[in-house]
């Protein structure tokens, strides 16, 4: 009987998991099967599932955008934010999780509550901060701006994996003569790196993502993929099709490497659950 019951509970939860994964991404779907129809076909009422699957949106995005130019923008933009922010935040981590003071919760507090503020709010300072400093629609000036939205996650995430490691390891190392960087270098990172790897990847995709700071700081030199959706959007209305196609070329990269690294995502996430 118990054993019946579990079996009902465990296919219950499997079909639930199964609607809240098909709920997720068929918005994801829809934009996809969209990008194969015609325009008139794509608002058509009902809608067809189906589409007559044609690559004419497609080719049309391609011919009017540059989307090599915008998909590489993005590349440079995402990892280098990624990257700066995984500079500052590996020895901050560090420091709030081997050395806390009285404070360090607070800070770490205060780091997190920075996330809350409007982004909107602090637009027209930052816009004319870069304008004046010549970094306006600047790859370099946008990976700055997406490193300082991003690095409390950033910190959180590392920190929270630091405290998973045992202190007497680095105790250990110090004994027998490590100094700070080889203690960061060869003992800490090593460790960490299920952690670390799964706080890039994050990082990665929400800099791929971020719109609001993009469409607002760049124009055309270093415009990344989600300018280059919302090229699509003009005062005559929206054309559903190449609107579709310029998102699918623009979610697919992102996808894939969520896809191949969901593994490490996983593993990163977990790290030191279990003892």
């Amino acid at each position: 009987m118990a054993r019946s019951v579990t079996l009902r509970r465990k296919i219950g939860f499997t079909a639930l998991a199964w609607v809240l994964a098909l709920l997720v991404f068929f918005p994801i779907l829809w934009t996809v099967l969209t990008s194969f129809k015609s325009e008139a076909e794509a608002i058509a009422s009902p809608p067809t599932l189906i589409p007559d699957w044609t690559l004419e949106n497609f080719i049309e995005v391609q011919a009017r955008s540059d989307y090599l130019r915008h998909f590489m923008n993005s590349v440079i933009i995402s990892l280098g934010s990624t990257l700066l922010a995984l500079l500052i935040a590996v020895p901050a981590a560090w420091s709030m999780a081997f050395s806390p003071g009285k404070r360090t919760k607070d800070i770490l507090l205060w780091m997190l509550s920075t996330k809350m503020m409007p982004a909107v709010g602090v637009l027209v300072p930052i816009y004319l901060v870069l304008r004046d400093i010549g970094q306006l629609d600047n790859v370099v000036g946008l990976m700055v701006i997406l490193m300082l939205i991003n690095l409390p996650i950033v910190i959180w995430m590392l920190y929270t994996y630091f405290r998973e490691i045992p202190v007497d390891i680095l105790e250990a190392a110090r004994m027998d003569g490590a100094i700070l960087w080889q203690e960061l270098v060869y003992i800490l990172m090593p460790m960490a790196v299920p952690g670390i790897a799964s706080t890039l990847l994050l990082n990665v995709i929400l800099a791929w993502n971020e719109a609001f700071w993009t469409l607002n700081l760049t124009a055309a030199k270093a415009a990344p993929l989600t300018a280059f959706i919302a090229s699509y959007s003009s005062p005559e209305g929206l054309f559903w099709s190449k609107l579709s196609a310029a998102s699918t070329l623009a979610i697919a990269p992102i996808l894939l490497l969520g896809w191949f690294s969901q593994k490490q995502l996983v593993r990163g996430m977990t790290f030191g659950a279990v003892k």
